[in-house]
């Protein structure tokens, strides 16, 4: 049966060209901080470069507030539940403004439209579903059981804390049943694990033998805050089953389902971007949940690392995060977003100060892309060759760094697609300074800078896409500054 379900779902004739992506989406037990940040202007760069292509893309991310830690955390402001999501869940929102993300949707997990999916996936489920006592090491951060051999010197690996013995009655899903089935699916490429190597930790986890997992807590336990079981209002659906639900319920699934057959069940290219700390949840239990349900698989799932601060995870629960608005309002949502893309390395770990952040800043930006636009725009007003758009040698470096970004984004390796277009950037003050069209008056020369800049505008515009609209307006005449230049004691 699970092989008939594996084939019916891979094999339908799908249309081209279309390109559905999600992040994950985050509790809002605290505010955003760069980590958050650094996911979402990475699946944004993505929708973009897609769109540029010329493909039909729809962008969703989201909030995920039916977790028991956001309960914990109002009890601990002296709110309802209910307010503090609302008030997170605003803010959460306000960051894509402030970053520029080009969301077409977002999605909360206390909208109505989101409960009604949640139920219908979870019925959709109940051949897989049954109920048992059971007794394991809880962890809050995680919304998530651990066995002792999976903790760190007794401590959850991911927020360095002591899980909870509880025991109760609750719901489980039949996942050993998938086991084969999720096999299949990674080892025939139908679902595609990147990099390798969290492909490869999913099949070592995979071969060691998958056992059931609990999707229920009791109503008590939780408050009384989630979604209920439905048919069983004492126990609430595990966060992790609610929340994995939000990428088809912000696709209407449970209610008006046009936008679901569109771009879940008959879409070839499904990306999930998530972190690398809830792996499993998308690879083994999402995907289980899915074949159960008799739905589409996502196509691929893209792993990043973490942002980490002085060798640490960022992380709310450690107390060590980094303020994105604050960056935003300092030194601009494009400057923060060519940090994250290209300083850190796309599937791995990489830490932030504010001292690399200027040194990149005044090194690639001031120095670098925004001299280079304002030396050739200036010298092609005074040679009277702002319209002059010849080709020349230059259209093979344009070739080269095109070819380059690419190669990377299909590979979502971010630091290497803009290390092309900076490249090429390189090659053009090597060509100001052996032309010296200041000098020779030579418009040719000036015609196929001015050529370069205006594809170094679209180049860089799904990484940094006010900057790329700054760079058009230059080409046709207005003068500015991309990247005023910071001052040395700005910095600390």
């Amino acid at each position: 049966m699970i092989r008939e379900t594996i084939a019916a779902i891979t094999a339908k004739a799908m249309p081209k060209g279309k390109y559905y992506i999600t992040t994950a989406i985050d509790y809002v037990n605290a505010f955003p901080h760069l980590g958050h940040a650094m996911e979402k202007i990475q699946a944004d760069a993505l929708a973009r470069y897609r769109r540029f292509a010329g493909e039909d893309v729809r962008f969703v991310s989201g909030t995920d507030e039916n977790s028991l830690k956001n309960v914990l955390a109002a009890e601990r402001a002296g709110k309802s539940a209910r307010e503090l999501v609302d008030a997170n869940a605003g803010v959460f929102r306000s960051m894509g403004e402030a970053l520029s993300l080009s969301y077409d949707d977002f999605i909360r997990t206390t909208e109505e439209r989101h409960f009604a999916a949640a139920k219908k996936l979870w019925q959709a489920c109940a051949k897989d579903i049954y109920k048992k006592t059971y007794s394991g090491l809880y962890c809050v951060g995680c919304e998530e059981y651990y066995k002792e051999e999976e903790l760190v010197n007794g401590l959850c690996p991911e927020h360095q804390k002591r899980p909870e013995l509880v025991k109760e009655e609750n719901y489980f899903f039949r996942l050993s049943s998938y086991q084969g089935g999720i096999k299949e699916l990674i080892q025939s490429g139908a679902l595609r694990i990147t990099p390798k190597g969290r492909e490869n930790e999913i099949m070592s986890f995979l071969n060691s033998g998958v056992e059931d997992i609990c999707v229920s807590r009791s109503a008590e336990r939780a408050k009384g805050w989630g979604i209920p079981v439905p048919g069983d209002e004492t126990q609430i659906l595990w966060v992790w089953f609610d929340a994995l639900a939000n990428y088809i319920s912000a696709l209407g699934y449970g209610g008006d389902e046009s936008l679901f057959e569109q771009w879940w069940q008959n879409n070839p290219r499904i990306v999930h971007v998530i972190g690398k700390g809830i792996v499993r949840f998308h690879a083994v239990h999402w995907i289980g949940m899915l074949l159960s349900a008799g739905l589409r698989v996502p196509s691929d799932i893209f792993v990043h690392g973490y942002i980490t601060s002085e060798g640490q995870k960022m992380s709310k629960s450690l107390g060590n995060v980094v303020d994105p608005f604050a960056l935003v309002e300092k030194y601009g949502a494009d400057a923060v977003r060519y940090f994250v893309l290209r300083e850190i390395p796309s599937t791995e770990d990489g830490d932030f100060s504010v001292a690399r952040f200027e040194e990149r800043y005044n090194a690639d930006l001031a120095k670098g892309l925004g001299n280079l636009a304002s030396r050739i725009t200036t010298v092609a007003a005074k040679n009277q060759a702002m319209d002059v758009r010849e080709q020349g040698d230059v259209a093979a470096e344009i070739a080269k760094a095109k070819d380059q970004v690419g190669r990377s984004m299909e590979e979502y390796k971010f630091n290497e697609a803009l290390a092309g277009i900076w490249g090429l950037i390189g090659f053009c003050d090597r060509y100001i300074e052996q032309k010296q069209p200041w000098k020779t008056n030579d418009k040719n020369s000036v015609g196929n800078l001015m050529y370069a800049l205006e594809e170094i505008g679209k180049l860089v515009a799904p990484f940094m896409p006010e900057t790329s609209g700054k760079i058009a307006k230059m080409a046709s005449g207005e003068k500015m500054t991309l990247f005023p230049r910071l001052a040395e004691e700005t910095k600390s």
